[in-house]
């Protein structure tokens, strides 16, 4: 009967270390399957998201608070369409600004908004009316490089 208790508790001990490890990766995967659905979805249309990417922050005064869910090209007016999630207790004026900023010098794409000042607000499924694309670094550089030695 011992033999019975001890092989028991070693299947409840190892049952209950999966559980705690499935958990753990599901939290820091950021894969979202445990966490509440009390959010909203707005877009922005961009002529430039390069290094953008699923799953990046959405932050509002350095603060992350929603993250990208969804990165399309509109093949008719030839943007990127990014779609964020937005947590309900955040509402965000119409004149808001989507913009993309680099974290660091090299360091991985995030949305930063900006809120406005007029009194409307923007509802779940709106759509950003101003956005500012990304600073591609590379296209500076080769500019500042060609414009320098073409003038020698």
């Amino acid at each position: 009967m011992s033999k019975f208790k001890l092989e028991f508790f070693v299947g409840l001990f190892v049952i209950s270390g999966l559980i705690a490890v499935s958990y753990m990766a599901i939290k820091m995967g950021d894969i979202g399957l445990l966490e509440e659905q009390d959010h909203y979805e707005l877009s922005g249309r961009f002529t430039n998201v390069s290094g953008l990417k699923e799953g990046a922050a959405v932050e509002m005064a350095g603060v992350k608070v929603g993250r990208v869910v969804a990165i399309e090209f509109d093949k008719e007016r030839f943007e990127a369409i990014v779609t964020m999630e937005i947590p309900n207790g955040i509402q965000l004026t119409t004149d808001s600004v989507a913009s993309i900023r680099t974290s660091g010098i090299i360091g991985d794409k995030f949305v930063k908004v900006t809120t406005g000042g007029e009194e409307g607000m923007l509802e779940p499924g709106d759509e950003f009316e101003q956005t500012e694309s990304s600073l591609n670094i590379e296209e500076l550089v080769s500019k500042f490089v060609f414009s320098t030695s073409s003038g020698e």
